[in-house]
């Protein structure tokens, strides 16, 4: 799977609240930095319609790179 482009990522929003998406460490999907919903990237395609957005949970592999730091006292 090519990776997306920079200039490519630059122009995306998520489609539930217009915020920037970024793409996770293992580049299976993007994820929205405010709503945190994730959006899976099949054969190098985002799929950004609204009802494909899911909660953001960490793949297998981890993406921790990608996911905002924890709250302070948060559980």
């Amino acid at each position: 799977m090519a990776p997306l482009e920079p200039w490519l990522l630059e122009m995306l929003a998520c489609p539930r609240c217009r915020e920037k998406l970024v793409l996770v460490e293992d580049e299976s999907g993007l994820r929205c930095v405010r709503c945190r919903l994730f959006y899976p990237v099949q054969d190098g395609i985002p799929q950004l319609l609204p009802e494909s957005g899911r909660p953001d949970q960490p793949s297998a592999k981890g993406s921790a790179q990608s996911r905002e730091p924890a709250e302070p006292g948060g559980r």
